[in-house]
């Protein structure tokens, strides 16, 4: 394995960093205008949507949103107490909870999804062809399956 990246893979890693950012910042900045909560919020009430009633122990959550769980922690502090999730006990581990969402939190997350794909749409999709996004897609992918051991 070589020790240092060449040339056109730091330049590949810089612009899907910057694609990335600037994605996402475009993305944030419509749900703020929109005034609605943030995308990390979003992710988390799909997440928690597709677990269906179980809900999902914290450290499955943890593992689908790729967050460190003292991050994780303090966001379902706040997303709790805005009524979108609740913590049960777990009837298999008495110290264990279950985050599941709430009925108003299948709300919310049914409310972002119009602006959350506009702006998927506005800060990808227009620039792309279906071709040029199939490739991406494609690409992005076998990056990632390489990435975990694929």
């Amino acid at each position: 394995m070589k020790e240092n990246p060449t040339e056109t893979t730091i330049r590949a890693w810089t612009r899907l960093m910057t694609a990335q950012q600037l994605a996402l910042s475009s993305i944030e900045h419509a749900l703020k205008a929109a005034e609605l909560p943030s995308l990390v919020w979003y992710d988390v009430l799909l997440e928690l949507e597709r677990a269906g009633e179980t809900g999902l122990r914290p450290f499955e959550l943890e593992r689908a949103m790729l967050l460190a769980q003292y991050n994780l922690s303090r966001l379902v502090d706040r997303i709790e107490r805005s009524g979108y999730v609740e913590r049960r006990a777990c009837a298999d581990d008495g110290r264990g909870q279950l985050i599941v969402i709430t009925d108003r939190g299948k709300n919310m997350r049914r409310k972002m999804w119009p602006v959350y794909a506009r702006a998927i749409e506005a800060a990808v999709g227009r620039h792309l062809s279906a071709r040029q996004a199939d490739t991406l897609s494609e690409m992005l992918g076998y990056l990632i399956d390489r990435l975990k051991g694929g």
